[in-house]
C-alpha cells in the first residue's frame, strides 16, 4: 500500500486521536494547569510507544516533565533528533473564540484549537509519520530520537538545564522541528535563521512626587517629557537603530539570500492595505521581508507615566517607563547590545532627570547555510510532496532553543514546519489548516527514507 493510501486509510482515526491530545489544556504559564501538562506528557508517551518507538520515558524536571523516545536499529545510518512542545499559550480572550479553544472542531478543512499549529499539531505528524514508515516497512531507514517538552512557551528552563548534563543522550546528527510555516498556500519555506532577542526596562525620575502643572509647569523637569526625549535618539530618520556599535557583528546580507527572498514575491502594498496603513516603515535600503527577517531592531513595547484614568487630571508626573526588546540577528551579542543600549540612554539622559535601567532576557539568534545536505533533502521532500520546492527563509522570531540545540548538539536544525501564517497561534481561534496535515506527513515521511 502506498504511503497515500495508507494516511488516507487511517486519517478520521489519527485526527480523533489529535483530537484527545487538543482537548488536554496544556498550559505551562498557568499553574493552576500542572495536572494538564502531565496528563498531556502522558498522553505523548503513550502515543509513541504504540507507533513503535522504544525508550519512552517521562523525564522529571524543575518544571514540566520532557518526553523522551528513541528507535536506533539504523548502523551507520543517521541519527534524527526530533524536537517539539506539547505545553501551549493562555487562550484569553477567551470570549473571542467562536468555539471553546479545548473542544477541538473541524470547519472549513481546519482544524481549531489551542495548539493546534503551535506545536501539538505539527509534533502529531512526526509521531505518525515514523509509525506509518514501521507498520508499511517494519523498520526505519535511519535513527530517530524524539525530545518533546513542557515548557517551550515559558521559555524552554528545564530543557536548558537538562541539556547541561543530558546532551549525550540527545547527540544527533540533525534536528528537525516543525514549529514554524509555509510562506503562504501551497509555497513551503524552510527557515535558515531565527532572530535572536533582549529587553530591557528604562524608569526616569525627576521629582519625588507628582506635581501640579498650573503651579509648576516650566519650571520644573518633566518625566515623561524627559523618556519622550529620551526614546526619541533611539532611531534617526531612515529607520536605522543609532546606537553606537548597534550593527558592527552584523553580517551583510548575501546575494543568494536577497535572490530568495525576492522568490517569495511578497505583496508590500496588500500587506499596507490589511493593515489600514498609509505606509509601512522600516530601515531604508531593505525590502519588508528583509526587515523583518534577517535585520536587527529595537522596538518599544509600552510606554507610560502620569495620569492613566478617564478625563483629565493636571499633573506633571515624577516617573516614566519604557519597555524595549530588540531582535537581533547573525553574530550579534546579546549582552553586547544590552551593554550598548545602557552606555547610549545614559550618554543623552534629559537635564533634571535620573535613569534606573533593568536588563531583562537574552537569546542569541540562530543561522544556518542553506546549501547544507539535510537542509537540501528538506526541500527535495517538500517539492516531492506539494509540487513547488522549498524556499529558503529567515523568520524574524525566536526560538531561543533552537539555537542552543545546534550550538550544544553541533548538530544542524532543519525548520521544517507546516503551518501558515494566518493560523492564529497564541491568538483566539488558532487553527491548523488539514491540507497540510495531509501533506504534511508524506513530507516528513519522504525526508526521513532520503537522508
Amino acid at each position: 500500500m502506498s504511503f497515500s493510501a495508507y494516511f488516507e486509510k487511517v486519517r478520521e482515526q489519527q485526527l480523533d486521536e489529535l483530537k484527545e491530545w487538543l482537548s488536554i489544556p496544556s498550559i505551562s504559564a498557568l499553574s493552576e494547569h500542572k495536572g494538564d501538562i502531565n496528563k498531556a506528557a502522558d498522553w505523548l508517551a503513550a502515543k509513541l510507544t504504540s507507533a513503535g518507538l522504544e525508550n519512552v520515558e517521562i523525564i522529571p524536571t524543575k518544571g514540566h516533565p520532557l518526553v523522551y523516545a528513541d528507535y536506533l536499529h539504523a548502523p551507520g545510518k543517521p541519527t534524527i533528533l526530533v524536537y517539539g512542545h506539547y505545553d501551549v499559550q493562555p487562550v484569553d480572550p477567551l470570549h473571542l473564540w467562536e468555539t471553546p479553544p479545548f473542544e477541538p472542531s473541524i470547519r472549513d478543512g481546519k482544524l481549531y484549537a489551542r495548539g493546534a499549529t503551535d506545536d501539538k499539531g505539527q509534533v502529531f505528524l512526526h509521531i505518525k509519520a515514523v509509525e506509518a514508515i514501521l507498520k508499511q516497512e517494519g523498520k526505519l531507514p535511519l535513527n530517530i530520537k524524539f525530545c518533546i517538552e513542557g515548557e517551550e512557551e515559558v521559555s524552554s528552563p528545564s530543557l536548558l538545564e537538562f541539556l547541561q548534563t543530558g546532551a549525550d543522550r540527545l547527540a544527533a546528527d540533525a534536528v528537525l522541528v516543525s514549529d514554524t510555516s509555509l510562506i503562504e498556500k501551497g509555497k513551503p519555506a524552510i527557515c535558515t535563521g531565527l532572530r535572536g532577542l533582549c529587553s530591557l526596562e528604562v524608569a526616569i525620575h525627576t521629582a519625588n512626587t507628582d506635581l501640579h502643572s498650573g503651579s509648576f509647569g516650566g519650571g520644573v523637569p518633566n518625566a515623561l517629557h524627559a523618556l519622550v526625549s529620551l526614546l526619541a535618539t533611539l532611531h534617526d530618520d531612515k529607520g536605522r537603530v543609532s546606537i553606537d556599535g548597534f550593527y558592527d557583528d552584523v553580517a551583510p546580507l548575501s546575494a543568494e539570500m536577497r535572490a530568495e527572498f525576492v522568490k517569495q514575491d511578497f505583496n508590500e502594498s496588500k500587506l499596507q492595505k490589511d493593515l489600514a496603513l498609509d505606509s509601512l516603515y522600516g530601515e531604508e535600503g531593505f525590502s519588508f521581508v528583509e526587515r523583518v527577517g534577517a535585520r536587527p531592531t529595537l522596538e518599544l513595547n509600552g510606554v507610560y507615566g502620569g495620569f492613566q484614568g478617564e478625563g483629565t487630571k493636571t499633573v506633571i508626573p515624577k516617573e516614566a517607563h519604557a519597555k524595549i526588546t530588540c531582535r537581533l540577528v547573525a553574530n550579534q551579542n546579546p549582552q553586547d547590545i544590552l551593554d550598548k543600549i545602557e552606555r547610549h540612554l545614559r550618554a543623552h539622559v534629559p537635564t533634571g532627570a535620573t535613569l534606573n535601567i533593568q536588563q531583562g532576557e537574552k537569546a542569541n539568534a540562530f543561522n544556518i547555510d542553506p546549501s547544507h545536505a539535510f537542509l537540501q533533502a528538506a526541500a527535495d521532500a517538500f517539492e516531492k510532496v506539494y509540487g513547488v520546492r522549498a524556499l529558503f527563509t529567515k523568520d524574524g522570531g525566536s526560538i531561543p532553543i533552537v539555537e542552543t540545540f545546534s550550538r550544544v548538539l553541533t548538530a544542524p536544525v532543519v525548520l521544517m514546519g507546516f503551518g501558515l501564517p494566518d493560523e492564529n497561534l497564541h491568538a483566539p481561534n488558532e487553527h491548523f489548516n488539514l491540507e497540510n496535515f495531509d501533506k504534511g506527513l508524506l513530507t516528513i515521511v519522504e525526508f526521513l527514507k532520503s537522508v
